[in-house]
Parts: C-alpha cells; sequence; structure tokens
C-alpha cells in the first residue's frame, strides 16, 4: 500500500468531517465507525487498484524492443498514456 494505515486513518476523518460540513450526511455516533471504516477500505481498495495498474503499466513499458529510461520524458508521457488507458479498463476513467 503507498499510504500508512495512519494515513489512510486521517483521510478518512477528512473526508468524513467534509461531508458533515457540507452537510451532506448526519448521522449518530455509532453509525460512524462504520462509515469511517467504509472510507478506509474504499480508499484501500483504490490504492490496491492503482498499484496493479502501475504494475501493468511498467510491464508494458519493459515489454518495449526500445528501452526507455524511466523518468525520461517519453517514458512520463506513455507511463501516462498507458496509466489512463488502464483506468478506462477498469471502469476508473473515461475515455
Amino acid at each position: 500500500m503507498m499510504l500508512s494505515e495512519d494515513k489512510v486513518s486521517h483521510l478518512s476523518h477528512i473526508l468524513l468531517n467534509k461531508l458533515y460540513d457540507l452537510d451532506i450526511i448526519d448521522m449518530d455516533e455509532d453509525e460512524e465507525a462504520t462509515v469511517r471504516k467504509e472510507i478506509k477500505r474504499t480508499i484501500v481498495g483504490e490504492l490496491k487498484i492503482g498499484e496493479e495498474i502501475d504494475q501493468i503499466v511498467r510491464k508494458k513499458l519493459l515489454s518495449f524492443s526500445k528501452k526507455l529510461v524511466e523518468g525520461s520524458a517519453e517514458w512520463e508521457v506513455l507511463y501516462n498514456k498507458y496509466f489512463r488507458e488502464e483506468e478506462t479498463k477498469k471502469g476508473r476513467a473515461t475515455g
């Protein structure tokens, strides 16, 4: 996971507080723990999908006959292009 459990927990608090501030949700304290847990689960799930996509894209770039240097402008352009394509395939982004 790209973020520590503490950071994921912190993000869940920020998101939940923002939902309260915007009057999007209204719940009692008993429900809050359940919602916070679901927010954490969602964040972790999205991070895992991002890591999977990263691995797919890196593997694809390594398969090129022309070896690209990671961090070069060409590598970055292709990485972002293929990352976006994989996100679209997984329904995270629109083409």
